[in-house]
């Protein structure tokens, strides 16, 4: 019975245990609590270069392939940054779809992600786009964005 129980919270065991084992985000702007967690859980994979569990998070309107090649870019591009303080702009409102800018203090870097609902297996979750095979794609900062976070969080870019 105690293995029966163990296995239900193990979603929730394994956040608490990557939260305890990482910086936190320093969070701007509105996110909801699937979007946030979908954003903090990339960036921890990113910070240990699990490139495995970075890709299970795709949205999947990518195929495996460019979801391979930008997972292995974000853990190139941004991994040393990911293991120190990240802090996340949320722009526009979480209902399902987000626009986050990613600021990697340690290393001064720049990222824009997208976070959307994605329903792969017929329940609503939240999920990364990752479709930027090119490596200076995938690393490149937004020209829109702030170059500071909490500039003009959660506020339409358009």
């Amino acid at each position: 019975m105690s293995l029966s129980a163990c296995s239900l919270l193990g979603p929730d065991l394994q956040y608490e245990t990557d939260y305890a084992n990482h910086e936190p985000l320093h969070v701007f702007g509105y996110p909801s609590t699937g979007s946030l967690q979908v954003v903090q859980e990339a960036v921890w994979r990113i910070a240990d270069g699990k490139a495995g569990d970075l890709e299970k998070l795709a949205t999947s309107d990518s195929t495996d392939s460019e979801t391979r090649k930008t997972a292995a870019n974000w853990i190139k591009g941004f991994q040393k940054g990911a293991k120190g303080k990240v802090a996340a702009d949320f722009y526009d409102e979480a209902s399902e779809r987000q626009v986050v800018v990613l600021y990697f203090q340690d290393t001064h870097q720049v990222k824009q992600i997208t976070v959307r609902v994605d329903d792969p297996e017929g329940a609503d979750s939240w999920r990364v786009r990752m479709n930027e095979p090119s490596f200076k794609e995938a690393t490149s900062a937004p020209d829109w964005a702030p170059k500071e976070p909490g500039g003009d969080g959660s506020v339409s870019t358009g």
